[in-house]
């Protein structure tokens, strides 16, 4: 009997212990971002300008890399061989790893501006080593440019593109520059429309913040352009992330290249309309950053960069870790409330205190932020508080697959490449017809966990309706419900129309390609 007390009494002192560890987790991540909100405003009108202007304009190669693109690679090709820049120092490579009619499409586009006088050659891979960081890397060899504009296959550059960034490198230490995205389907969906908040957040706060305070911040893998001998002196392209973009980018920074970002150029492009494309981009997005934490940070941490780009690089790298705690924080509702592990007694100032510093860490932080994001681009502020219960739900709706990531990130798993499909927005998403088939994959089984902690977190809510002590919670309670659902129930009805995964092509699970893709390969 004694024995029994002593284990539930140790049992509840470590679920006391998970649960103040989880929370303060979610606390410093949330105050992190009043931090870059506090950053952003204090440095708004810093806005980056040229150290001079080229009399005579320097050499430029544009990169397309492309793999099974025909939905949208003529529009690309298009954009990059009509962009306003003086024909003879402009040189377009379309770097095309298509196994698919894609590859016959893009040929023919070039053949068509090869005709007009346009300087673009296509360059096709028969395997796709390294994927997207090899198809760049391998680009760069036949490469004239000093300078290195780069535009993924869904991006639509203006023709001033180039003219608006090129000045910012009479600077000789400036090694990238950064153009921010817009969204050519912001407001076709729930889904897009969250999305585009959530990117605005990461360009128009973060971005913004990092940069014109100067600290660090990270090239988004397209709609930027690179200063050759920044790449070649930072190790060029490498594919043992998920994430190139941002290894180069640290490591560039670490070699002493300066980055500027500018808000007020923008490049649209299009937003994954399905959630299981949603869920295919977060993953390895968060993986990645995972794995550059893991790869460069200690590096990083030994180096002379001052303290404060050394702190702003550690959130930045790691702050995916937060859809780990969310996740267990859901999971622990139960079992915290049950054996009431608070830290603090119940109707208490103490315990209400502890409530308003959670809700101020953990919830209107991101109020804030992505608030913030929107006001910058004079939309509507009671429009945008009226979207913050649906932002919140997307969010932690992500979060299961994205704690998945942190944790194959963590211990070394390795997963093959994925692709996230584009399409032209002229273009059906059902009309894809890729070649798929089913294959046995952790994503087969992930929505109907997401569905399975969506009835959880109503069950939560039903139970929290008859103590007192817990009725606050509810709202939370119901937004991580409709979360969990809307991500799960949708994913599941798009699994159940398109068997397999939808998003794996073929020839990416051929063993050859497989084989390359350790726990992080490539990105595209």
């Amino acid at each position: 009997m004694i024995a029994a007390t002593v284990t539930s009494q140790i049992a509840g002192a470590g679920l006391i212990i998970a649960y103040l560890l989880v929370v303060g987790m979610i606390g410093v991540y949330g105050r992190h971002r009043y931090w870059l909100v506090l950053l952003y405003c204090r440095h708004r009108r810093r806005r980056p300008r040229p150290l001079a202007r080229y009399a005579d304009l320097p050499r430029v190669t544009v990169q397309l890399p492309m793999f099974n693109e025909r939905h949208v690679a003529e529009r690309i090709i298009d954009a990059a061989c009509s962009l306003d820049y003086p024909r003879d120092r402009l040189q377009v490579q379309v770097l095309d790893d298509s196994t698919d009619a894609s590859a016959g499409i893009a040929e023919r586009r070039v053949r068509h501006w090869q005709g007009r006088g346009v300087d673009v050659i296509y360059l096709h891979r028969a395997q796709r080593a390294g994927f997207k960081a090899g198809a760049l890397d391998a680009g760069l060899q036949h490469a004239t440019g000093e300078l290195i504009a780069i535009f993924d296959a869904d991006f639509v550059p203006g023709a001033d593109f180039l003219r608006h960034c090129v000045h910012h490198f009479t600077d000789p230490d400036v090694g990238m520059v950064q153009a921010r995205w817009s969204h050519l389907n912001r407001d076709d969906s729930l889904l897009t429309r969250c999305q585009a908040v959530f990117l605005d957040g990461h360009f128009l706060v973060e971005h913004a913040a990092r940069n014109w305070s100067g600290r660090w911040m990270n090239f988004n893998g397209t709609a930027g352009v690179w200063r050759r001998s920044a790449i070649e002196s930072a190790g060029g392209w490498q594919h043992d992330t998920l994430t190139e973009d941002v290894d180069l980018s640290y490591r560039a920074q670490l070699a002493g290249w300066r980055f500027v970002f500018r808000s007020d150029v923008t490049c649209p492009a299009e937003l994954p309309p399905h959630i299981s494309a949603f869920k295919t981009q977060q993953h390895r997005w968060t993986k990645g950053s995972i794995q550059t934490a893991r790869k460069l940070l200690p590096r990083l941490l030994r180096s002379d960069a001052p303290w404060r780009v050394k702190v702003e690089a550690f959130f930045h790298l790691t702050s995916p870790m937060v859809y780990l705690c969310v996740t267990l924080l859901a999971v622990m509702f139960y079992p915290t409330f049950t054996t009431r592990a608070q830290p603090c007694d119940d109707g208490t100032w103490a315990a209400l205190m502890w409530g308003m510093t959670l809700f101020a860490l953990g919830t209107a932080s991101a109020g804030a932020y992505y608030t913030v994001s929107q006001r910058v681009q004079r939309r509507g502020l009671w429009g945008t508080l009226a979207y913050l219960p649906a932002l919140m739900a997307v969010g932690v709706g992500i979060a299961v697959n994205n704690a998945r990531a942190c944790i194959e990130a963590l211990i070394g798993h390795e997963s093959p490449f994925v692709r996230t499909p584009k399409y032209s927005t002229a273009t059906r998403a059902s009309e894809d017809s890729a070649p798929r088939r089913r294959i046995r994959s952790a994503r087969a089984w992930m929505p109907l966990l997401e569905i399975a902690l969506g009835a959880y977190m109503l069950a939560c809510a039903v139970m929290s309706l008859e103590h007192p002590r817990t009725i606050a919670s509810i709202p939370f309670l119901l937004i991580f419900a409709a979360g969990y659902l809307y991500i799960g129930i949708g994913g599941a009805l798009e699994a159940r129309a398109t068997p397999g995964d939808p998003h794996m092509d073929a020839t990416s699970r051929a063993p050859t390609e497989l084989a390359l893709s350790a726990g992080p390969h490539g990105r595209a």
